[in-house]
């Protein structure tokens, strides 16, 4: 064990010894219910362990709870001057917190109830120990937020801005190359910046390093937001940079040599290297004092406007109660919502389109969907008179939720561990979100998806997750529709040509959807 970890380890036990009543009882209450807690929503916490363990992406918050431990035991000697008094407004907190949760479990949003059970943890401090201690443990409560796995959600958008910056120090340095997307053509090859190669896992690792960083080692918050910036900006160029190595080391040395030593590379010593970059370039304009407490125990035990608010202090009994008051709402209305699933006809047929004919299914590279949970799929071919094609996927849900997730990961137009990768945004279709998609580096194929709840007629994905809260909140049971067209550019014309021929020929897109699922 580090020395730095046995003298927290021993300063906590000491400190243990040394407390006062009232904090030792309120240590006993807060520990107990984070106990429940964690008991209650084991799943949830296994959830975000398997990812923190399993996904490259999410690594380095296994290292987030000891991080925890640490800033409070920097806190843990002046945190004694106070005194833990259970605090009733704390439970509107908490209460928020379950309500994040239960919008997450409702809607098969995995970020919010993951979001929910780590907001409920930090919300049980204010409510059991205080206003002016959780003041006092402001940072280390803000930083739990870096517990929950979020941020791939960037992917895309890394993809896109990795591959501008290789494309311009590609040609700067006199590689004649062709962008589209996120493929880059060069002399030795096709390159693609792909969804690992996006730079994604070291950003979110940079971001958690940079606001601990920034608390820890500044004082002035200028230099605080200077090094936030630097933790945004450098591991984006430098991914931009990496990636242009790599293509610059195949035209001399091969391509097989130069991927070799970017996987050599690109990994956690990558992520070192410019973890270093960041530090050195930072250490000179550290400015906080060494040997001076993190907290100003004097400042908060005097603070007027902390005294006001402590003034709306309650016991710990009626605390305690409000606090299982809530959970069971939260927990029974959650059950109540999870058992709602609208009527399914028995059958749902492709139907007949003006001007287009049905014919067989028959992709240069397989492609079809995934729509897991689904009561129902079609997946077919249509063809006009000039020989334009587009394909038609349609999937039906009872209910969304765990395992019923219309836009869901890996759910939708690009199927994962297939020849398929994403390349870029697609021609605008009005809400219809729209991706192009290239398979095995050879064949062009755009997707457009729109989902139906309802009224809804959207490609975005939070305004579906927002219709099925609204639905679960009124216990209201609607079904969830998926429709993705989809065409791969032909001597006939582009795939955007084709779609917009084929939606103009089905009519307003909702009422055909509609009458395609039978469920108006």
């Amino acid at each position: 064990m580090p020395l730095e970890m046995r003298a927290m380890a021993s300063s906590l036990v000491a400190a243990g010894r040394a407390l006062s009543p009232a904090w030792q009882a309120a240590l006993v209450r807060l520990g107990a219910v984070w106990a429940v807690l964690l008991a209650i929503f084991a799943s949830d916490w296994a959830a975000m362990a398997r990812q923190w363990w399993d996904i490259s992406t999410y690594n380095h918050i296994v290292l987030i709870p000891a991080i925890l431990a640490w800033l409070v035991w920097q806190r843990w000697p002046e945190l004694q001057k106070l005194e833990p008094k259970a605090w009733w407004p704390g439970l509107a907190l908490f209460a928020g917190a379950a309500f994040l949760w239960l919008l997450g479990a409702i809607s098969g949003l995995d970020l919010a109830r993951q979001a929910g059970v780590v907001a409920m943890l930090g919300a049980a401090v204010p409510l059991l120990l205080g206003v002016r201690v959780a003041a006092g443990l402001v940072f280390p409560l803000a930083y739990l937020v870096f517990l929950v796995p979020v941020g791939e959600e960037l992917i895309n958008v890394l993809q896109m801005i990795t591959a501008e910056i290789t494309i311009a120090l590609t040609h700067l340095s006199g590689i004649p190359a062709v962008i589209d997307g996120v493929f880059i053509d060069t002399p030795a090859g096709l390159f693609e910046v792909a969804e690992a190669c996006s730079g994604v896992k070291f950003l979110i690792a940079m971001v958690a390093f940079g606001v601990l960083a920034a608390n820890v080692c500044f004082v002035s918050w200028r230099r605080r937001a200077a090094m936030l910036v630097a933790c945004v900006i450098v591991p984006i160029v430098a991914n931009g940079i990496r990636a242009w190595g790599t293509i610059y080391a195949a035209q001399i040395f091969g391509v097989e040599v130069a991927a070799g030593f970017d996987h050599i590379v690109y990994g956690w010593f990558f992520f070192a290297i410019v973890l270093a970059l960041v530090i050195v370039g930072a250490w000179r304009f550290f400015d906080r004092p060494t040997n001076v407490p993190m907290i100003d125990v004097e400042a908060i035990r005097t603070s007027p406007w902390l005294g006001r608010l402590e003034a709306k202090s309650v016991s710990a009994g009626k605390a305690l109660v409000a606090l299982a008051v809530v959970l069971i709402a939260t927990r029974s209305w959650a059950f109540a919502a999870e058992t709602l699933e609208a009527p399914m006809p028995s059958h749902i047929d492709l139907p007949q389109v003006p001007g287009w004919t049905r014919v067989d299914y028959s992709p240069r590279i397989w492609w079809e969907p995934r729509a897991e949970g689904a009561e129902h799929r079609l997946l077919g071919r249509y063809q006009d008179e000039a020989g334009r094609q587009v394909d038609v996927f349609i999937a039906l849900y009872s209910r969304q939720g765990e395992g019923h997730e219309a836009g869901g990961f890996g759910q939708g137009a690009l199927m994962p561990e297939s020849p398929w990768s994403w390349q870029s945004p697609g021609p605008a279709f009005g809400a219809g979100k729209s991706d192009r998609l290239l398979g095995n580096g050879t064949v062009e194929r755009v997707a457009v998806t729109w989902y139906r709840n309802g009224d809804l007629l959207s490609g975005s994905n939070a305004r579906l997750k927002l219709a099925v809260i609204a639905d679960h909140l009124l216990f209201r049971a609607r079904p969830t529709a998926t429709l993705i067209l989809s065409a791969e550019d032909m001597p006939q014309g582009t795939a955007g040509q084709a779609i917009a021929r084929f939606r103009a020929s089905t009519g307003p897109l909702g009422p055909w959807m509609d009458r395609m699922t039978g469920v108006r």
